[in-house]
């Protein structure tokens, strides 16, 4: 049996596989256990790892770092891939209500950390690596490590007192959410399955009274208002059609739009009265609506569609169809003349069921052909990212460059490619399984890697004198901050509890408090929040954490 043991204690390429494979199952298997109705998912791979480390289990050095960072960049990029399409018009929308407080939760934990540094007595110097712990930042630690080393003091109690309460605060942000869930969330405050769509296309029916628009055409009305819209139905003398841009308004003609919540009022005033009836309720039959038309969704598979814009196709003149919804990454964006398509993109379509098979030719709506990956994006992705991280960045009044480092360079990228990529005419889809498959693969690395790096001296710190004094600071530092933001965001900034969980996350740089707000909050709410303010307060701690330390000490 020579050979098992050499398996799990001789450092190697293949025991490091075996080892990190091994804490991995056994962290998601017990993370799966509920108590009181909560599961801690993944993030109980990170327990798993410390009990491994104490028990004197290891890897090899290289490989535990090599597997550590290759683990957390697969994560974020694969984060910020998926809600990249979604994340500029979450920021245009909702960028300062969640960017706000996630600052002001950054500030709050940094001069907490100062004030509990000089009533309690504890060193600065170990206050940053509590601070770096207590909010799960390992970027943050490096650069106070490098701050106090340029210093010329050393660096390991940082890290230590880092190691220490790093556990604390992985839990403390859950514990701090759940509380705050318990407490003082109410119905109206979940989201539901279909945020998203309620929030970003809203439907409404217009009876034209309004003379201003008699006799005119779609195109002329949309392009002298400042709202947008799209016409998806026309009826006149009991008949349906759909409108083409040319198509001519007239008095007593029955409209459906298709819009935003904020829009719907003030097309009132351009079309007239509007009908009361929702069509945005669940369970609706479209196909049902008319007898003349159906609809139906398809899929843009053609790699040729990839980048051009909507209008650019002229499916509306050429085949009398409308496209009046486009479903992207959870996200329902309105099909609007310059909206640029990008492969995975599934589009509403209605017309006459021949019509809709020649769109049906031109888009693909081969599913098929998305089930194959597209590596060359994701490896670009990496190395654009790993790039943008490791560029040095000066800031005024701060001697140190300041890099984003292996977490913010590749999001940021994974943002930009996710965004911006279409339009050059990169093809950057992934089906929702890979993509979920990399982020959980990226995350359990990492978690694997951080427990059992930790775990060799957590339980011996923990019997030292400051052992239980730093504990306590930690927990401070990660529960009471959360606690308060989350009730300013919920009844302040109006947030729903999705996107408040998921500010709060990404403030304090946790990927596996994030992974239980997504297993337990419905929609992808907290995945864009967390995209959203995350390179924002990853960057600021970073910088905030070198300025308390050449500050105070």
């Amino acid at each position: 049996m020579e050979w098992f043991d050499t398996l799990f204690t001789e450092h190697s390429a293949l025991q490091a596989v075996v080892v990190l494979s091994l804490i991995a199952t056994l962290g998601i298997g017990l993370g799966k256990i509920r108590l009181g109705g909560v599961s801690l998912g993944a993030s109980f791979i990170f327990f798993v790892g410390i009990l491994a480390g104490h028990f004197g289990l290891s890897i090899d050095p290289q490989m535990l770092v090599y597997a550590q960072s290759f683990g957390l960049v697969l994560f974020v990029y694969a984060l910020g891939l998926q809600v990249g399409p979604g994340f500029f018009n979450s920021l245009r929308s909702e960028g300062t209500r969640l960017v706000t407080p996630a600052v002001l939760l950054v500030l709050a934990g940094t001069l907490l950390a100062v004030a509990l540094s000089l009533a309690l007595n504890i060193p600065i110097s170990d206050m940053a690596g509590i601070l770096c712990g207590a909010t799960t930042n390992t970027p943050a630690l490096g650069a106070a490590q490098q701050t106090l080393e340029q210093l010329g003091m050393p660096s390991n109690g940082a890290a230590l007192s880092c190691a220490l309460t790093y556990p604390l605060g992985v839990v403390g942000v859950i514990l701090a959410l759940i509380v705050v869930r318990k407490l003082f969330v109410r119905p109206a405050d979940l989201p539901g399955p279909d945020a998203e769509h309620r929030k970003n296309v809203f439907i409404a029916s217009y009876h034209l009274t309004n003379p201003a628009v008699f006799g005119k055409s779609v195109h002329e009305i949309a392009e002298h208002s400042h709202h947008r819209f799209v016409i998806s139905r026309v009826w006149r003398d009991g008949r349906v059609s759909i409108p083409t841009s040319d198509k001519i308004l007239q008095r007593d003609d029955i409209i459906l739009v298709v819009t935003t919540a904020a829009d719907a009022d003030g097309l009132r005033l351009i079309f007239g009265e509007q009908e009361q009836k929702d069509w945005n309720r669940d369970g609706i039959d479209w196909n049902a609506v008319d007898s003349q038309l159906i609809s139906q969704r398809i899929v843009v598979t053609r790699p040729e569609i990839n980048g051009r814009k909507l209008s650019s196709l002229r499916l509306r003149n050429n085949y009398g169809i409308n496209i009046s919804r486009v479903y992207r990454s959870g996200v329902q964006l309105l099909a609007t003349p310059d909206l640029t398509l990008r492969m995975g993109d599934r589009l509403t379509v209605v017309g006459e069921a021949a019509a809709i098979q020649n769109v049906e030719k031109i888009l693909g709506n081969a599913v098929k052909n998305l089930d194959e990956p597209n590596l060359a994006a994701v490896f670009i992705g990496l190395i654009l990212g790993l790039t943008l991280g490791s560029i040095p960045l000066s800031v005024p009044g701060v001697s140190i460059p300041v890099k984003l480092g292996l977490a913010g360079g590749p999001i940021v990228v994974g943002i930009l490619i996710g965004t911006f990529g279409p339009r050059i005419h990169m093809i950057t889809y992934t089906t929702q399984s890979a993509n979920l498959m990399l982020r959980a693969l990226g995350l359990s690395m990492y978690l694997a890697c951080l427990g059992l790096d930790a775990g060799a001296h957590f339980f011996e710190t923990i019997v030292r004198p400051e052992g239980m004094l730093w504990l306590a600071a930690g927990f401070v530092l990660t529960f009471v901050p959360v606690v308060l933001t989350a009730l300013a965001s919920l009844r302040i900034s109006r947030l729903d509890f999705g996107s408040t969980a998921g500010m709060v996350c990404g403030a304090m740089a946790n990927p596996m408090a994030l992974n239980y707000a997504d297993d337990t909050i419905e929609g992808d709410n907290p995945s864009v929040s967390y995209a959203t303010v995350y390179p924002v307060c990853m960057f600021l701690r970073v910088v905030v954490i070198q300025v308390m330390l050449m500050c105070l000490l």
